[in-house]
């Protein structure tokens, strides 16, 4: 059930402790890519998953509005990125989680679409759960999935944002992307990321090579991040607070 689709006699009246909160990013992914790659995908893996979980049980889950702008500020040379801050972010999340479960959907999967909110959210569902009365755990999509040539705005993201969205992709700008990518995340000396913004070391904000994410590879990541998503669903269905 998508909750901003419904009335709230429809949220009344759900039979399920479970809700899922997808939460993403406005920021830039290439020349060839929109901003809301993160968004859309954490969007659309939210509802695959709640719908394949829903298929093999008797629990349809809710469904949050999707939280379009996280902590990217690492991106923010880049034009149309928008962020907040870490604490503003887990405040937002938190409190956000929080209303859900006072409504009694108090098993909550925040389903994250971009790296730089992981830490935040894995902390604020850990005092969701150690200070509320409610469980809550995050999700993010490229952690659960296989495939090693993830980037950014690379194959992987390139390839969902196809599958969903093929108008949203510039094709014509796909050879800019590429000549401007780097090989990998940052700029790593002993261990340590030398790095803090993506324009240190990538021209497009391209990393890796988008050519090679097409829409069949797409369908077949956002199927494998739905089912992971509806194995985390089983577990936390079954645990206690």
């Amino acid at each position: 059930m998508r909750l901003d689709e419904s009335t709230w006699t429809d949220a009344r009246d759900a039979e399920t402790e479970l809700a899922l909160l997808p939460v993403g990013s406005t920021e830039q992914h290439g020349p060839h890519a929109p901003l809301g790659v993160d968004s859309l995908t954490a969007e659309a893996i939210a509802e695959a998953g709640a719908d394949r979980y829903a298929a093999d049980s008797d629990d349809e889950p809710v469904v949050g509005p999707t939280i379009p702008v996280g902590i990217a500020e690492e991106h923010r040379a880049f034009d149309g990125t928008l962020w907040v801050s870490e604490d503003t972010f887990r405040s937002y999340v938190r409190e956000t989680v929080e209303s859900l479960a006072a409504h009694g959907f108090d098993r909550i999967v925040v389903v994250n679409g971009h790296g730089g909110n992981t830490e935040a959210i894995r902390e604020l569902c850990a005092r969701v759960s150690r200070d509320g009365d409610a469980y809550a755990a995050g999700y993010t999509w490229f952690d659960a999935v296989d495939f090693d040539a993830f980037g950014h705005a690379g194959p992987a993201e390139t390839a969902v944002i196809r599958h969903l969205h093929p108008e949203l992709i510039r094709d014509d700008r796909l050879d800019e992307a590429a000549d401007g990518a780097a090989d990998g995340w940052g700029e790593w000396v002993a261990g340590t990321n030398l790095a803090y913004d993506s324009d240190d070391f990538t021209d497009s904000g391209v990393v890796g090579d988008p050519r090679d994410g097409d829409a069949a590879l797409g369908e077949e990541l956002l199927d494998s991040a739905a089912a992971e998503l509806s194995k985390l669903l089983e577990a936390v269905a079954r645990r206690g607070r």
